[in-house]
């Protein structure tokens, strides 16, 4: 029978405890244990999703810049040197930092010499497909390709198609794509979102993590109509939300490795259940999450979006709602 945890704790590695124990050793300056974990890796799911923890970890220090000095030669610090840049100009270019065009430059060069590298790896390409948010006015050609569908929106399809083809429904090539509608100015309010994670999910197989996708798109609507919190409050218990939340339940949750997944996806998933009053299903979501949370979404549900204490505290007071109401139907 579930039982409300202590206090959740956030961490960007999740249930992923090699990757915890090598963020520490990162703080710390040493690379080693970095190097020998990107090599073991098994699949390129896992390595993109350690490489963006990874990378997000270190953009500030030069701990990469000592490994590449060290291993001149090695794939996985030219991806993570990679990473590390894009991840600098996107910041740069949400800070509206003077020096984001120059960045920009750095990261895309990176991009092809990690490319060039190692051809297989579908990271240099999400890179590319993340540094295309910052083209707002798409004026590059690659970033306004023709759809594959009428309905949907010029933009970096074939940024998005090499990724696919080296890890078909890679999670974050999807995210990044995604986001890059967010950014664009033309269009009704989220109906390119929309009519994308609709495209996406179309043909994604029982397991893939883009039968999220949906849930991501209501949580972007429910934070851009924040205001009215009746209104806000009955967006969750609506057929089209809660159908998102038991397909995505059903195709992902149901067949998937919880321990593996982005504790990102496990968190909206346990949201937009709780929020659509399936507690039962609810509390087995937050039964794999125990002791992790993340801030996203549950911030944006509280007073004070953004508060990392708020949102933790609204996350137990959801899944305090879910376990009781499991219990309750036993």
């Amino acid at each position: 029978m579930p039982k409300p945890s202590g206090r959740p704790v956030y961490h960007p590695a999740g249930h992923d405890e090699p990757l915890r124990a090598v963020l520490q050793d990162l703080k710390a300056g040493r690379w080693v244990s970095t190097r020998n974990l990107l090599t073991e890796t098994p699949d390129w799911g896992l390595w993109t999703q350690r490489t963006q923890i990874l990378a997000a970890a270190v953009v500030g220090s030069d701990v990469v810049h000592i490994w590449r000095a060290e291993e001149p030669y090695s794939t996985s610090a030219a991806v993570l040197h990679t990473r590390v840049l894009v991840e600098r100009a996107l910041r740069a270019h949400r800070a509206g930092h003077r020096r984001t065009n120059d960045l920009w430059r750095d990261a895309v060069a990176a991009c092809a010499a990690a490319s060039s590298l190692s051809p297989e790896d579908p990271v240099p390409w999400i890179c590319l497909l993340a540094l295309a948010q910052l083209d707002e006015g798409q004026r590059w050609d690659e970033h306004r390709v023709a759809p594959p569908e009428p309905m949907l929106f010029p933009g970096p399809w074939q940024l998005l198609a090499e990724a696919d083809k080296r890890d078909p429904g890679n999670r974050e090539a999807y995210h990044r794509m995604l986001q890059f509608v967010y950014g664009r100015r033309s269009g009704g309010p989220l109906t390119e979102a929309y009519n994308f994670v609709q495209w996406a999910v179309a043909s994604a197989p029982a397991g893939s993590a883009l039968h999220l996708l949906p849930l991501y798109v209501h949580v972007e609507r429910y934070r851009r109509e924040a205001g009215n919190e009746r209104a806000l409050d009955l967006h969750w218990i609506s057929e089209d939300a809660t159908r998102g939340a038991l397909r995505a339940l059903q195709l992902w949750f149901d067949h998937a490795l919880p321990t593996a997944t982005s504790l990102l996806d496990l968190n909206h998933l346990a949201h937009a259940l709780w929020g659509a009053h399936q507690f039962h299903d609810a509390s087995r979501v937050f039964e794999v999450l125990d002791p992790f949370y993340t801030v996203v979404p549950w911030t944006y549900r509280t007073h004070s979006p953004g508060d990392a204490d708020a949102a933790a505290e609204l996350f137990a007071q959801a899944r305090s709602r879910c376990f009781g109401a499991s219990r309750d139907t036993r």
